[in-house]
């Protein structure tokens, strides 16, 4: 691929691997700038793994990942951290770490040598403990918390660090139906309020579609699919990339797809007596 690419991240001819085990072989993708772009596909696709190469936590075995048209390998980490905030799946917080203080270290990249902290700082700590409500947890261990909860306050971290481009890797596990919607409007707020561009990694196909500007639909390491959830999610492209029959319908909220999963099990009927009664259980 040898155009110039269109947003400010984006990779060509990617290919990565673990050892002797290739996941994402020749992939090209550019990343929409001030959108939500949402990669979806089957569990082992690649997702996760792309998106650790987006965010320079894994070498690329051959082609490259480009931030603002230079190879990501040559762009000095401290740059990097400014620019792009990374979520990755089930991070680890040290020992007894406190809430306040996981957050806090998300400002490490705006820091200088004669000014270790600000009252930018501090602003941006206390807005990112509001926003992911975690501003009562401020004072406890993070390995005291609930799984929701450290995943909030992981989210509060990478919101802290402030950067143009923010990276989430599942950023909803764990989570009940009601902090799942709460984390992803707090993502579309970001990009629509603050122009963030970020690129997240989720399971659920109504939630991508729901929340994405940008899908990306992955299968074997590979892209299928990308554009509007308007355009692209049809029932073929279900069949094709989760191999399940579904029917695609309108969101009756937003008006976009709504993928309904097809031939679902259902209860055998119970036979009646001839009185139209069915039998009691038994005791």
């Amino acid at each position: 691929m040898n155009r110039p690419p269109t947003g400010r991240l984006s990779a060509q001819d990617l290919t990565l691997a673990y050892e002797d085990r290739t996941i994402v072989e020749g992939l090209d993708l550019e990343i929409p700038d001030g959108q939500v772009t949402v990669v979806v596909g089957p569990n082992a696709c690649g997702k996760s793994t792309l998106l650790r190469a987006l965010g320079r936590l894994l070498k690329p075995r051959r082609g490259a990942v480009l931030l603002d048209g230079t190879e990501l390998a040559r762009v000095p980490g401290r740059q990097i951290a400014r620019t792009i905030g990374v979520l990755p799946q089930s991070p680890t917080p040290p020992d007894g770490i406190t809430v306040a203080d996981l957050v806090a270290r998300g400002r490490q990249p705006h820091q200088k040598w004669w000014q270790q902290w600000s009252e930018a700082d501090e602003r941006a700590v206390t807005e990112a403990l509001e926003h992911t409500d975690t501003a009562d947890l401020a004072d406890r261990p993070v390995d005291e918390l609930s799984g929701g909860q450290r995943q909030r306050v992981w989210i509060a971290m990478a919101l802290a660090q402030d950067t143009d481009l923010l990276l989430l890797d599942e950023p909803t596990t764990y989570l009940d139906i009601a902090h799942q919607v709460e984390v992803l409007d707090l993502v579309r707020r970001l990009n629509h309020e603050r122009g963030r561009t970020v690129v997240a990694v989720l399971h659920d196909l109504n939630q991508a579609a729901r929340y994405g500007d940008h899908l990306v639909a992955m299968k074997a390491g590979r892209i299928v699919a990308q554009g509007p959830p308007r355009q692209i999610v049809t029932a073929e492209l279900v069949q094709d990339v989760f191999g399940l029959s579904a029917v695609v319908v309108p969101d009756p909220v937003t008006g976009g797809p709504l993928v309904v999963p097809a031939g679902a099990w259902r209860p055998a009927p119970v036979a009646e007596d001839r009185l139209g009664r069915a039998p009691s259980p038994r005791p």
